[in-house]
């Protein structure tokens, strides 16, 4: 009987998230050790690298090993997220033997310190663009993302099982995933929009995968629809996104992102920026003082305008006081 066994190859990649100017940026890197694919050779990448046993005890000594080589960066807060191995979903990261290329994905938070070029660290919402509604909701939603995923969802006449979320009817997950028809926008639910983009076609990997022919329509829809990113990259990313945005609301990661001493509108402007979502002021002072997450520190800062800004520290005792001291704001929907 012939030998069909095939090898796994393991790749770490890592989401870095940090705050820049009120901006959620995310590390990029041109330096990866993957196979060469000419389709992708002007997307961006994640830090990523492969796991090696004789080298790495762990994976994640292994991605922080990659990370630093790469980007000159030490980790401080680090995540995994997920195992990400389906085939064809990367397709020209496959090697051309029998080797399986699976991908860990990591979450990593650092504070902005300047280390790094300014053109290595690339603004989230560039890859994923209806994702921001800091500013009331993204016009590309109704004018592009709506009406094309209602096309391609009432080409769909498969019947579908209702106990798996990928088996339900597509207009069902759009209408869960992008919050249509009277549903409420959730803003976790970052991968399963992207999921479904991808699915359709409406992302520029779905025609590299192979996943959708190519087509003048697709390519000039695909054109609004964010930066593409090497092989499952901007999956990954999506994933992240969603983890941390989630994590918000029970756990305080945010203070990840903050430097030691902030005032309470900076710490609300990192939150919104996060979160995609604007935040009603009074509200979230008032959370965020009976959570009794921070602590004044005595000084403040100066302003262009108006009085001096009271300046606040994370409270660390509260860790030891609660078990899941997080943010549980309400989101405006402006």
């Amino acid at each position: 009987m012939a030998d069909v066994s095939a090898v796994v190859e393991v790749g770490l990649s890592a989401a870095v998230v940090t705050i820049n100017n009120n901006r959620p940026v995310i590390l990029c890197s041109d330096d990866h050790e993957m196979p060469a694919a000419h389709e992708v050779s002007a997307a961006l990448s994640l830090p990523y690298g492969r796991f090696d046993p004789l080298k790495h005890r762990t994976l994640e000594m292994g991605l922080r090993l990659w990370v630093e080589a790469q980007t000159a960066l030490r980790l401080g807060y680090v995540e995994q997220l997920y195992t990400f191995g389906d085939r064809g979903r990367a397709k020209s990261a496959m090697p051309t033997d029998d080797t399986h290329v699976i991908s860990v994905g990591y979450l990593a938070l650092t504070r902005q310190n300047g280390e790094q070029p300014e053109n290595d660290w690339q603004y989230w919402y560039d890859f994923l663009p209806w994702e921001d509604w800091r500013s009331g909701k993204p016009p590309l939603i109704d004018q592009l993302i709506i009406p094309a995923l209602r096309e391609w969802a009432q080409s769909d006449k498969r019947s579908h099982p209702a106990y798996d979320l990928h088996q339900l009817p597509r207009l069902t997950r759009l209408r869960l995933a992008f919050g249509t028809d009277g549903i409420q926008w959730d803003e976790e639910r970052v991968l399963e929009r992207y999921e479904l983009l991808y699915e359709a076609g409406l992302v520029r990997e779905a025609t590299i995968d192979g996943t959708v022919s190519p087509s003048a329509q697709l390519d000039e829809l695909q054109r609004h629809t964010g930066k593409a990113m090497v092989f499952d990259h901007r999956r990954i990313l999506a994933t992240a996104i969603a983890r941390l945005r989630a994590k918000l609301k029970y756990r305080p990661v945010i203070f990840e992102l903050m430097p030691n001493c902030f005032t309470l509108t900076a710490l609300q402007e990192t939150v919104e920026a996060i979160s995609g979502r604007h935040l009603h002021k009074q509200n979230f002072r008032r959370l965020v003082e009976n959570a009794e997450l921070v602590e004044p520190t005595g000084a403040s800062l100066s302003q262009q305008r108006g009085r001096p800004a009271a300046l606040y520290r994370f409270r660390r005792a509260v860790l030891e006081e609660r078990p899941a001291p997080g943010l549980k704001v309400t989101l405006s929907q402006r």
